[in-house]
């Protein structure tokens, strides 16, 4: 049986299954090769976005990564 194969959807490289990044999300899947080919995406996607959606996100999934960390810092005390 064959491994199935994804093209990176900014470079176009193709690569197969198990390496690169895949996002699967509202039936739409993101194949990017690199994390380096995942930031270029990332960072038009994010310009594009209608600014007030974007604050209500980005502050939502700040506020989560801080929690973790957050939690993370109490289990360290000795």
């Amino acid at each position: 049986m064959k491994a199935r194969r994804y093209t990176c959807i900014v470079c176009g490289r193709v690569f197969p299954e198990g390496q690169g990044i895949m996002i699967r999300r509202a039936g739409i899947l993101l194949a990017f090769h690199s994390k380096s080919c995942l930031a270029k995406f990332f960072r038009l996607f994010v310009e594009r976005l209608d600014e007030k959606e974007f604050k209500r996100a980005a502050v939502d999934v700040v506020k989560e990564f801080e929690e973790l960390r957050k939690a993370r810092q109490a289990v360290k005390k000795i």
